[in-house]
Order: structure tokens, then C-alpha cells, then sequence
């Protein structure tokens, strides 16, 4: 069975923790800045974790196979 190719744009956004987990990073911190507190732009910045539900295609496509 041949390999499977890593989907490049995948591997840009989405990496593993130490723990294992799939982490990405929050979406809406380029628009309207002005009307954002503090608090809620730093929040944007630390990773986040994968829903359960979309892991394994991420998995998949990051070319992992057989692992949870």
C-alpha cells in the first residue's frame, strides 16, 4: 500500500501538541480591533484545541495513520 501525501496547506495550520492533541490557531483577530477588549484579543492568540468530531480527517490528512 503506498503512502499517503501530506496535504501542504493542512501541515500550515494544524499541529500536535505533546500531549497528541490536534491544536489550531482562533480565527477573527484581523478585523474591527478596535472593538475587541484586551482579554478577548489575547485569548486569540494561544492554540486551540481540534473538535473530536474533526480530528481523525485531520489526522488523515496530516498522513497519520492508525493512531487515536
Amino acid at each position: 500500500m503506498p503512502k499517503t501525501k501530506t496535504s501542504s496547506s493542512v501541515k500550515k495550520r494544524f499541529k500536535a501538541s505533546a500531549g497528541g492533541k490536534l491544536m489550531r490557531r482562533h480565527a477573527m483577530k484581523a478585523h474591527k480591533l478596535t472593538k475587541k477588549t484586551s482579554k478577548r484579543k489575547h485569548a486569540y492568540t494561544k492554540d486551540q484545541p481540534v473538535s473530536r468530531a474533526d480530528a481523525p480527517a485531520i489526522r488523515h490528512l496530516l498522513g497519520k495513520r492508525g493512531q487515536r
